[in-house]
């Protein structure tokens, strides 16, 4: 028999969605699952739309809980998952039916221990953005596959579009109470497999929601992710020196970024508390002489020009519309 395989899906106040998600899971080609539908304390009929599919199908197994958040329902999930490999699957999301079968195969035979596959956008008018499959598998080392991660290129922070072996998975929490929660998590799985793929076929189908978190205005939690960020430098430090530049790199950027949109979206107490959290970080972010000779052109300049003026940088590409 095929290995065991367990699918976690974190699942609040999504009625509207879930039998789609659900149900490309219990449909998939790949037969031997364990699907763990995590109820995170909803509100509305998705407890018993969970149950409902529990009695259909002896696969399917239920987590009632108190709403922790999404990566505390992730945790729950792994709590209770017996298989030797493990995926994660946002509610609101659906995948093609041989989403575990394509994976798994493409892990076995490329002796893999994280494959992702490609992903796309569709709307609540059920269009989706173009995309294109050519079916090729890259591999990438534990260090390139970090570095691939951190450019994201080919590989992406999202937790969802993936299988694991389950060992290098359930020992890592996800960071509870955070926004951007993959970017604490991610690169630590990565760091642990010795080996990842890339598969490209489109078999994650990703809905962008007018009210979902990441789809409404920019907060004060949206810093969540420089944390995150920190967090991942200290571990390329301590762990992967020859990727700390790139990731400084990258951090630096995401300060900037941050830094920007604060301006642009948030008014009065919120973009001074902003100002002060990007402050802290941007002290942890030093940016040297060398590491701007990795730069060329527009971005060696305005790399430079943050290192020695940084909010006033920030002002004059958000009023020049640099970065949006």
């Amino acid at each position: 028999m095929n290995d065991l395989i367990s699918i976690i899906v974190p699942i609040y106040n999504v009625e509207k969605y879930l039998c789609k998600c659900v149900d490309s899971l219990i449909n998939q080609t790949y037969k031997n699952l364990e699907i763990i539908l995590v109820d995170d304390g909803s509100k509305d009929k998705c407890p018993e739309i969970c149950d409902e599919y529990a009695k259909r199908d002896y696969r399917v197994k239920v987590v009632h809980k108190k709403n922790g958040g999404l990566s505390d329902a992730r945790n729950a999930g792994m709590k209770i998952a017996t298989g030797k490999y493990i995926s994660f699957i946002d509610s609101d999301d659906y995948v093609s039916l041989d989403f575990i079968e394509t994976l798994y195969n493409t892990m076995i035979k490329e002796n893999s221990d994280i494959v992702e596959c490609s992903v796309v956008k569709f709307y609540e008018d059920n269009h989706f953005d173009d995309y294109y499959d050519d079916f090729n598998v890259v591999n990438f080392s534990t260090v390139d596959g970090l570095s691939a991660l951190i450019s994201e290129n080919p590989f992406h922070q999202h937790v969802w579009n993936k299988l694991y072996k389950s060992d290098i998975v359930l020992d890592i929490q996800f960071a509870v109470g955070k926004l951007n929660e993959d970017e604490f998590w991610t690169y630590q799985i990565f760091g642990k497999a010795k080996k990842v793929s890339k598969i490209n076929k489109t078999m994650y189908y990703y809905l962008q929601r007018k009210n979902s978190i990441m789809g409404n205005k920019y907060d004060i939690r949206r810093l969540d992710v420089l944390e995150g960020k920190y967090n991942r430098q200290v571990y390329m430090d301590r762990n992967f020196p020859e990727l700390s530049q790139q990731a400084k790199i990258d951090f630096f950027g995401s300060c900037i970024f941050a830094c920007q949109s604060s301006m642009k979206f948030m008014n009065g107490k919120e973009k001074r508390k902003a100002k002060n959290i990007i402050k802290r970080f941007i002290s942890e972010c030093k940016i040297s002489k060398e590491d701007l000779l990795s730069f060329n052109g527009k971005n060696k300049f305005w790399f430079s020009f943050a290192s020695k003026f940084f909010f006033l940088c920030c002002k004059v590409r958000s009023i020049l519309g640099v970065g949006f």
